[in-house]
């Protein structure tokens, strides 16, 4: 093919692509570039060889479905192109993240299926500003937990078999709270014995303020 005729080709139809499948069954066809944007997907298509027809998909993990798929690619075909400002990036990270709090943490799952650190970074970031300053109640309420425990019982470590992002950051601000709660009980403690009662008889506290001891 002469340079001319490749400079009326579009761009478009020099892009190569790959095959992507969900936990669900659900198949899509994905830019190579935009996809190696991912770390596990990288690593399938370059190691393995996988993606390369709709019969040999690259199968992504339990925690990726497709809603959730959609949006981490447009993520990545902001970012891969080169030459995008800091203020460029930080606008469109800004907007990016302005979803519903349930969106924001199968997001941070995804991301942390695929490997993609900067958007788990992005995503708890933005999770981490939704739950400051909240009680605990109010916390698990957001993350759709179990609310028949203790006020202690709530901030124990969450277990994590699957390395959840939003696990993690959870621990860390229930560690946070914990600390908090025991000097809220600390100076509670301390008030309570400075206003307890002295339950001594009249006779007693005369006799100790003129000194006279236990006679």
């Amino acid at each position: 093919m002469s340079e001319s005729e490749l400079s009326v080709i579009k761009p478009e139809s020099l892009k190569t692509y790959i095959w992507l499948q969900c936990f669900d069954g659900s198949i899509q066809q994905v830019e190579e570039e935009v996809a190696m944007f991912c770390p596990m997907i990288c690593r399938e298509i370059v190691k393995n060889g996988t993606g390369s027809s709709k019969n040999h998909a690259i199968a992504l993990p339990e925690r990726v479905n497709p809603s959730s798929l959609s949006l981490i690619l447009d993520y990545c075909r902001f970012h891969q192109v080169p030459g995008r400002s800091n203020k460029e990036r930080k606008s469109f990270d800004e907007k990016f993240v302005r979803i519903d709090t349930e969106k924001l943490c199968e997001l941070t799952s995804a991301a942390d299926s695929l490997q993609l650190k900067p958007l788990v970074d992005l995503t708890s970031r933005a999770l981490a500003r939704i739950i400051e300053g909240k009680t605990p109640e109010e916390i698990r309420d957001i993350f759709h937990l179990p609310d028949d425990l203790t006020e202690e019982e709530k901030l124990e470590p969450l277990k994590n078999i699957n390395d959840d992002p939003r696990i993690r950051l959870l621990n860390r601000l229930y560690a946070k709270k914990r600390k908090e709660l025991q000097e809220r009980q600390k100076l509670k403690d301390i008030q309570v014995q400075q206003e307890q009662k002295d339950e001594r008889s009249l006779d007693e506290l005369l006799c100790f303020i003129n000194g006279d001891g236990g006679m």
